[in-house]
């Protein structure tokens, strides 16, 4: 899996973690858990971006998150 579909892969999965519990940080922890999974995106920038969106702004709107996750390329 290349860099780009990894990221595409853990943005998808990080929407089904936040529908299915109904909690948009559950999204963010996803996209850091899988972030971790590929040594091309097992980097502690991208990981400290997701820790500090959930620090600073801890009630999130779905879309809110969603957005965020796009932001990641």
């Amino acid at each position: 899996m290349t860099r780009k579909e990894h990221i595409e892969w853990c943005k998808e999965r990080a929407i089904q973690e936040m529908d299915y519990y109904k909690d948009p940080s559950k999204g963010i922890i996803s996209m850091m858990s899988d972030l971790r999974k590929h040594p091309e995106t097992n980097q502690e920038t991208l990981i400290s971006l997701c820790g500090m969106m959930l620090m600073t702004k801890p009630k999130q709107t779905r879309q809110e998150v969603i957005n965020f996750l796009n932001g990641f390329n």
